[in-house]
């Protein structure tokens, strides 16, 4: 377990930067991506079967494999969504699938509503920040 306070020559880390992922179909997922969270395409990086999304404070790094196996690693990964009371509609106006029947409540803090990515990848979106830790 981690110190309750960590030590004064810890790196103060801000938030995450942007996350580097392999997926399925690139122009697939962009198209996911750009639908449901509204990002945008900041790089193409062609000769790499890659491009960076996201917007200003998020940034996805996304590869082409069309061979990906995702059964191991992440289990999932979380945004905070700001509307989040809308987002039972967007998706179903979307398709996007919602697993787990709809909004998870966590500890009376916290909800949260999950879907997956067309290369299979969790997404969390809660309506707290970090869960509220």
């Amino acid at each position: 377990m981690a110190p309750a306070n960590p030590p004064a020559s810890a790196l103060k880390v801000g938030s995450i930067d942007h996350i580097n992922m392999s997926v399925k179909n690139l122009a697939e997922t962009v198209t996911f991506y750009s639908k449901l969270f509204g990002f945008s395409v900041k790089k193409d990086q062609p000769d790499m079967a890659s491009q960076i999304i996201g917007n200003d404070r998020i940034k996805l790094c996304l590869y082409e494999d069309p061979n990906l196996k995702i059964e191991e690693g992440i289990n999932h990964f979380g945004f905070y969504v700001e509307n989040f009371a809308e987002i039972l509609a967007v998706c179903k106006s979307l398709g996007v699938p919602v697993l787990y029947g709809g909004e998870v409540a966590w500890a009376e803090k916290t909800k949260s509503v999950y879907v997956t990515d067309p290369s299979g990848y969790t997404i969390e979106l809660s309506d707290v920040q970090g869960g509220g830790l």
